[in-house]
């Protein structure tokens, strides 16, 4: 079987998937249903490890032709190379085993079917995404990403609860969404008239090999609405607050969203895209670029420290690795990202994963005060739950230790201090991340005598992914090891997309000694091991239960409300714009627009009436008003001639 079809099958699976149970999946068993949707996710994964042992040039597939001008063609077709075949193993890979894990967590779940369809439908956009072979394609993708999101994050709309909030939710992050997507759109017009093409590969080739060198300030435009697009759909200051809302979806939409999928959109979007973004007048974005990425990744951080649902400490870490990794796009260290993308995407699905277990043994409770002592009734989601906890805190030899680690060499190159900044941000994720941990494994118990009655493992759909993504979050690091660790096989990924970025020149840390890094590595291990050990003496030794929000102040109390992102956000411009849109209700609409409607409907009713007499039916009266015309029409010829 050739490339060419193994795409195609890759890409028309999980779309199949989606309109047999979008069609069919009301009148079929749960069973079924979840059954037809994984297999397609896990058959896309097989062809895309086809695609991935048998390819190793870029190839160019042709679907049709979008539009087709004399001068201009917009192409809608695939380009098949190490980057794309990367996240396609990615998005397959996780994607299906978030599927199978969907198929326990969701079992009791009346939109069953439907759930599934938006899930495959997800991945189909997210596949566009990362396989298409221009702006247009990657546009595409994007918004069918941004809409399933949306059906995803508020698909519990009709709850008693909680389905006013699901729905405030899904809408927020429909809305900020589409602000970076209006700074994509401005920026694909900005390329399409400075170039006459979207491709990649032909943008490529104008800018390395015929060296056309467009204006600075055109550049500059350029990258930075890529820039605030990526910002949108990658969560970064200042369009971050909706990723955090976005835990009011199911958590294997939680799992999709943070760790495969939707937030990987915009690192991809920059990743493909380093031909321009090495352009001298794209200097000032990088550098836009890597503070916006350190504000993030700082801030969301601290938010994280003293959050108490479970899912919402995750949700911090997520936009705080992004911003992490936006650091590294700043820096130029493009495949060092691509690495921590890969690991981040093993240890978080695993972690989110591991909180849906969390809350399936807790009967959906979600608050980590109320939990505690878990290890001894939920053994294998406490080991994976372990394993992804401590690889997210870098931890000698896992594999958010490795990923880490080379973005913080490239800091160490680039400014010290912007590696000291990038050391305080990693050990609060060490501090956040080991005090959830501990507070809900450890300790007592601290729910209800019935919550507890109800504790168990979860089934074999769920703790099967949980095993597998502990494992690949345990040596995925060897993916890119680093040269001081194996003298030969290190960078294995960075040779592997070398072709799609600017190659080992910016992988390699040769301005590094050997002792230099390992000094490095040591220090980074010294200060997680310390975190480790702090933080288990004050939850575990000395039993610090999180606090009730009634009792935090100072800093604690800023962390627990969010730095107060959303009351300043709704101050500046929810209530102006919701204020602005009363009154131009009240006088626009139903004072201008309803009145001159409603008055000339009148004049309209009152001149018809008029007319209306005139038709009475009397034939004696219609040749009488006949004469008249003939008689007017006579004197206006006599006259005018």
């Amino acid at each position: 079987m050739s490339v060419d079809q193994l795409i195609l099958m890759i890409l028309a699976l999980p779309l199949l998937g989606a309109l047999i149970n979008g069609t069919l999946g009301k009148n079929m068993s749960k069973q079924l249903v979840g059954s037809i949707a994984t297999v397609v996710m896990f058959v896309s994964f097989a062809l895309a490890l086809m695609v991935f042992n048998s390819n190793h040039t870029t190839q160019l597939i042709q679907l049709f032709d979008v539009i087709k001008l004399d001068d201009f063609t917009l192409h809608a077709r695939l380009q098949v190379d190490s980057l794309s075949i990367w996240m396609t193993l990615i998005v397959t890979g996780v994607g299906s085993l978030i599927h199978l894990f969907s198929m326990g967590y969701m079992s009791h779940d009346k939109g069953y079917y439907k759930f599934f369809t938006y899930l495959n439908l997800f991945i189909f956009a997210m596949l566009i995404l990362v396989l298409g072979s221009n702006y247009f394609m990657l546009f595409f993708g994007w918004e069918g990403v941004g809409i399933c999101s949306y059906l995803l994050i508020g698909f519990h709309y009709s709850d008693e609860q909680k389905g006013m909030l699901n729905g405030v939710a899904a809408r927020k992050a429909f809305i900020m969404n589409r602000i970076g997507d209006l700074g994509l759109l401005i920026g694909l017009f900005l390329i399409l008239s400075q170039f006459g093409t979207l491709e990649y590969t032909e943008l490529a080739d104008k800018l390395t090999i015929e060296n056309i060198e467009p204006s600075t300030w055109m550049m500059f435009g350029i990258t930075l609405c890529l820039f605030i697009g990526a910002t949108g759909k990658s969560a970064q200051i200042p369009l971050f607050t909706w990723l955090p809302d976005a835990m009011a979806g199911p958590t294997p939409v939680s799992a999709l969203i943070h760790a495969a999928t939707m937030v990987t959109a915009g690192i991809f979007l920059v990743v493909r895209s380093n031909f321009m973004f090495e352009t001298p007048g794209a200097q000032i974005t990088q550098d836009i670029m890597l503070y916006v990425g350190l504000a993030t990744s700082l801030v969301a951080a601290f938010i994280a420290m003293r959050q108490n649902d479970i899912k919402k400490v995750l949700a911090y870490s997520t936009v705080s690795q992004l911003g992490l990794l936006f650091v590294a796009l700043g820096m130029g260290a493009y495949t060092a990202a691509m690495f921590h993308v890969t690991t981040h995407a093993f240890f978080k699905a695993l972690l989110f994963l591991g909180s849906g277990s969390v809350i399936h043994a807790m009967s959906d409770e979600q608050d980590i005060r109320k939990m505690g002592g878990l290890r001894k009734f939920i053994p294998i989601t406490h080991a994976t739950f372990l394993i992804g906890t401590l690889a997210i805190a870098g931890f000698p030899l896992l594999s958010g230790f490795y990923s880490k680690d080379e973005i913080l060499a490239h800091a160490v190159m680039h400014s010290p201090v912007i590696y000291a900044i990038l050391m305080v941000s990693v050990a609060m994720t060490a501090i956040y991340m080991f005090r959830l941990y501990f507070i809900t494994f450890h300790g007592s118990f601290r729910g209800s005598d019935e919550a507890k009655h109800h504790l168990h493992e979860s089934p074999k759909s769920m703790t099967i992914p949980l095993l597998v993504l502990a494992i690949l979050s345990v040596f995925g690091g060897l993916l890119n090891l680093p040269g001081v660790i194996l003298a030969k096989g290190t960078h294995w990924m960075s040779h592997y997309l070398e072709h799609n970025t600017r190659g080992l020149e910016l992988i390699k840390t040769e301005h590094l000694t050997n002792s230099q890094a390992m000094l490095l590595m040591g220090g980074a291990v010294l200060m997680t091991i310390i975190i480790l050990f702090g933080t288990f003496v004050v939850y575990v030794k000395r039993n610090s239960v999180a606090k009730s929000d009634e009792q935090l102040k100072g800093w604690e109390l800023a962390s627990n409300q969010k730095l107060y992102f959303d009351e300043i956000y709704n101050a500046l411009f929810v209530k102006p714009i919701e204020w602005i849109s009363v009154k131009l209700h009240q006088f626009v609409e139903l004072f201008v627009l309803n009145k001159s409607i409603l008055g000339f409907v009148g004049l309209i009713d009152k001149s018809g009436n008029i007319v209306r007499k005139w038709q009475s039916g009397i034939v004696a009266s219609y040749l009488f008003w006949m004469v008249v015309g003939i008689v007017g029409l006579v004197v206006y010829y006599l006259v005018k001639f």
